[in-house]
């Protein structure tokens, strides 16, 4: 039963993997493709159409009595967190931009501390510790560009995401991964339309190619993304899943090394390499964790 059980979580985290790996391919489709300076634009395109087709093809309306708490799930998912990563994306390197995935297993960890009073596992606390050390190395070099309000939305949006990750696995809404997946991406485009609206300029004639990216940021960055994303925090714990969200910034750096020609230093690659350690580590200690706790029940 232990074999079968290891061979099941792992391919749930590898699904799970996905989509982090697809959300470090925004920024550089964002500074390369899409028109400037329209966060709320993209965010907006990236996850209303996603979530309409989602709906339409599950056809389940939420109980009356989650629909608060699938609105702040929305907000923090969704809305806010597509706000600010858009916001982020325009306003620093791609590699910089993706240090909002860096905190979230600290994060998580410390509300599963503070709140649900979950002791986290020692190695898993040094591996995220090792993760956000590896994530400094990469990404602190003297060329990083710190621009304040991007560095500010990068935070902010850790914590929304790292919220938003806890509040899933706490509520558990009773609702099928794909309805749940698109109601949060509808709800949270509703969020952002007014922003797009009021803040953005209007969208310019758009290319073959800006066009292609934006289907490819909705298809893959929100309907399947998103999917494989919650369809993994209803299977994985909390610290696992957040631990993944590191593959985001090692997909953004990896992507601008090879398609922009950045530079990746001696140095950069050893954090490079730290985080990749870190985040085995952690799934592994999941791994070892759960299947400790199949022998107890």
């Amino acid at each position: 039963m232990g074999t079968s059980f290891s061979l099941s979580h792992w391919r749930d985290v590898l699904l799970t993997a996905l989509a982090p790996i697809i959300w470090g391919s925004t920024y550089i489709v964002t500074t390369q493709l899409l028109p400037p300076d329209r966060p709320f634009t993209a965010a907006l395109i990236r996850v209303l159409p996603a979530g309409v087709l989602l709906l339409l093809f599950t056809r389940r309306i939420p109980a009356h009595r989650e629909i608060g708490r699938l609105l702040i799930l929305s907000a923090l998912n969704i809305g806010v967190f597509q706000a600010l990563l858009f916001v982020a994306a325009y306003r620093l390197p791609g590699g910089l931009a993706a240090v909002l995935g860096a905190i979230q297993p600290l994060l998580v960890m410390v509300l599963l501390w503070a709140v649900d009073r979950h002791s986290p596992n020692k190695i898993t606390l040094w591996a995220a510790l090792a993760g956000v050390f590896g994530m400094a190395i990469l990404l602190l070099s003297p060329q990083t560009i710190f621009e304040p309000i991007g560095i500010a939305a990068a935070l902010l949006g850790a914590g929304c995401m790292a919220t938003g990750v806890w509040l899933t696995r706490r509520w558990q809404i009773n609702m099928p991964v794909m309805a749940l997946t698109g109601w949060q991406l509808v709800l949270g485009g509703m969020m952002l339309a007014p922003a797009a609206w009021l803040l953005d300029a209007p969208l310019p004639a758009l290319t073959a190619s800006q066009y292609a990216a934006y289907t490819y940021l909705s298809l893959a960055g929100a309907f399947v993304a998103y999917g494989l994303w919650f369809r993994g925090i209803t299977r994985l714990p909390g610290v696992a899943v957040a631990s993944l969200g590191l593959l985001s910034p090692l997909t953004a750096v990896l992507l601008g090394w090879v398609m922009l020609s950045q530079t990746l230093s001696s140095t950069a690659l050893f954090g490079f390499i730290i985080v990749l350690i870190s985040v085995l580590v952690v799934q592994r200690t999941s791994v070892r964790a759960n299947e400790n706790h199949q022998l107890f029940i």
